[in-house]
């Protein structure tokens, strides 16, 4: 089972300091509920907690209050943060976004430079299977990392100290606690992706959670050296104009580098959105065979095995 010496290692491991207070994402379920039980032990006096509220489930206000009960049990500060999930799309995406929207504002007004979430190798092993399936690239494919700045905010840190644990490690903390953890209908709703994979990893038990998120990491690292490979062949096969509105590449590097310098090229030069994936892939084909494409507002044309870029003329002429 986790101990709390294992998350304070894994704090000190991901540059906490030990007078620095920590944020926690606490939602109520099983994983945050561990997070807070282990965080509490460890470091009783520095943490703070949130809980949001997205007001898409009737019980979710219970749920937090019932966060806020268990905290002020253990005399930790908590924080509900109402949000409202704007409507459209895809719920999930929204709902990610504006947690961690609210998350960032309410750390910065604690003065909290680090917020720790609840991710463990379970979801690291379902989300390499849901991306499998959707045929991710290896940028993609590669696991969540434990550190890195929270999403639109550049001044906040979040840390994911439990991905070496397993959800049921966690469930086993919780339950050694006598408390009772909150359950999102959403984790068994078969309409999720991440339900349906989470069912089918239940019910396969040849299929290993950790040995899957370690492939994850493994993929996470080769993602790293392509990158690596990219900015160098960037650096030593793209020329720009003066004007900065021209570019030209020499591509000489394997064609997963290539991908991502074309990437690169296309991104600055964009003036009709950002490209996605399947359509760089689809580019990338295109100037291979020595054919001229447009996307994203970018002109793309090989000649004499230079790849050339600039703006494309406004539709309707040229």
């Amino acid at each position: 089972m986790i101990a709390p010496v294992r998350l304070a290692q894994e704090c000190h491991r991901l540059g906490l300091g030990e007078e620095e207070a920590l944020g926690l994402a606490v939602s109520g379920g099983p994983d945050s509920l561990a997070l807070l039980i282990l965080a509490q032990q460890i470091m009783p006096a520095s943490i703070k907690v949130a809980t949001v509220d997205h007001g898409l489930r009737a019980e979710a206000a219970e749920e937090a209050a019932h966060v806020a009960a268990i905290c002020a049990d253990l005399g930790v500060p908590h924080a509900t943060l109402n949000v409202t999930v704007p409507a459209g799309g895809n719920v999930m995406a929204r709902a990610r976004a504006e947690r961690y929207s609210a998350l960032g504002a309410w750390a910065a007004r604690e003065g909290l430079r680090h917020v720790a979430t609840a991710h463990h190798a379970d979801d690291l092993a379902e989300t390499l299977l849901m991306r499998l399936n959707r045929a991710s690239g290896i940028r993609g494919l590669g696991a969540m990392r434990e550190r890195a700045m929270m999403p639109g905010r550049s001044d906040i840190m979040l840390l994911r100290p439990l991905l070496s644990a397993t959800r049921a490690e966690l469930v086993t903390v919780v339950e050694r606690a006598g408390l009772t953890a909150a359950e999102d209908p959403s984790n068994l709703d078969p309409a999720y992706d991440r339900a349906r994979v989470r069912k089918g990893l239940a019910e396969a038990d040849w299929l290993d959670p950790m040995r899957l998120a370690a492939s994850a990491v493994h993929l996470r690292d080769v993602a790293d050296v392509l990158e690596f490979g990219a900015r160098h062949e960037f650096a030593a096969q793209v020329s720009m104009s003066e004007d900065g509105r021209q570019l030209a590449y020499n591509p000489a590097a394997p064609r997963a580098v290539r991908f991502r310098v074309l990437e690169e090229v296309v991104t600055r030069l964009a003036t009709e959105g950002s490209p996605r994936g399947d359509e760089l892939a689809r580019l990338l084909e295109a100037l291979e065979n020595g054919e001229k494409a447009t996307l994203s507002g970018v002109m793309c044309t090989p000649r004499a095995g230079i790849w050339h870029f600039a703006a494309a003329p406004p539709r309707g002429e040229g």
